[in-house]
């Protein structure tokens, strides 16, 4: 075969051309097949890009992205309603409730109370708190700066999706490169990713919730309309307090009772000098003192038994305990 071939010869044969012809498609047929299912992974993802960039350009090109963090506030809100039970047919838990009513007080300033939510469904819980957050903003943008406010809220929405949206990339990534794994338990991977992609994407939807919220009122244009806003609201709080709360009866509050001084002992002013000692009903003597809380006791007891000054020390270096930590 050599020797009858002269250099720059062409090989021609049929069976030699349907050869590489079938090698050839083959080839094309694999990297199609490559390709398209990376079109597949791609488009999961971009999906998600789609939701987050609406959401991110509304906040940028809208005057004021207050909308916007209402949305966000209210499905959080809905969330947790959900979550604590209302709308079913056992109805609320009180722990949940309580603990809905501990993270609604640590986020928004409206001191909710948990026996506001009696009788109420899951709508009405809904409908009171959005109405009562909205009250509170109100306070907020009437003490803020009137210029930098729309700038401030298209902060607070913007940090917490490019913050959370990075991590979320990562994830997905990682995600990527692992699910290949998975077609070892005859599984498809790419069902497998499309699964996981939709958990990441509802923890990611719900830390930037949750971070808007958070954010909220935390965040101002400047200390001293934080300083007016947080006066204002704990004036109203203050207004709506036990301390002013109508008796049983229905007669007029009664004002707190001051604690009363030490038998014998002169009440002082802060300056020094001297003030009538008030005294209780017919001036027979000083006003009874407020009961003192008596605390639990508690026993300590050692759940390690005692090192001796002659044994080996506990951490470990080999010396005896008076030469090392009982010094």
């Amino acid at each position: 075969m050599e020797g009858s071939m002269k250099e720059g010869e062409e090989l021609e044969h049929p069976w030699l051309n349907r050869s590489i012809e079938s090698a050839q498609k083959k080839v094309e047929q694999q990297n199609f097949a490559i390709r398209k299912r990376l079109l597949q992974y791609d488009d999961v993802l971009n999906k998600q890009r789609e939701v987050i960039y609406g959401i991110r350009n509304g906040a940028i090109h809208s005057e004021r992205p207050k909308d916007i963090i209402f949305d966000m506030v209210e499905e959080e809100i809905a969330e947790r309603l959900e979550a604590a039970g209302f709308d079913t047919k056992t109805g609320p838990v009180p722990a949940a409730v309580e603990s809905l009513v501990g993270w609604v007080n640590s986020h928004f300033p409206i001191a909710l109370k948990i026996a506001e939510f009696d009788g109420k469904d899951g709508k009405a819980a809904l409908a009171l708190l959005s109405e009562r957050i909205k009250k509170a903003y109100s306070v907020k943008e009437s003490v803020e700066v009137a210029e930098a406010l729309a700038g401030l809220e298209r902060y607070v929405v913007i940090n917490a999706i490019d913050h959370h949206w990075q991590e979320h990339l990562t994830e997905m990534e990682e995600l990527r490169r692992s699910i290949g794994l998975r077609s070892y338990g005859q599984k498809d991977p790419l069902q497998e990713y499309k699964g996981e992609a939709y958990r990441f994407f509802e923890e990611l939807m719900n830390n930037v919730r949750l971070q808007i919220c958070t954010g909220l009122f935390r965040s101002t244009t400047n200390l001293q309309a934080f300083e007016n806003m947080l006066s204002i609201l704990s004036r109203s709080a203050r207004l709506q307090g036990p301390e002013t709360a109508a008796p049983v009866g229905g007669g007029a509050a009664a004002p707190r009772p001051a604690p009363a001084a030490a038998p014998g002992a002169t009440p002082r002013r802060d300056g020094g000098g001297e003030i009538p000692q008030a005294e209780g009903e017919g001036g027979q003597g000083p006003a009874s003192a407020e009961p003192e809380i008596q605390l639990p006791r508690v026993t300590v007891r050692r759940e390690a038994p005692k090192v001796g000054r002659n044994d080996p020390c506990p951490c470990g270096s080999g010396k005896k305990y008076k030469q090392c930590h009982g010094k």
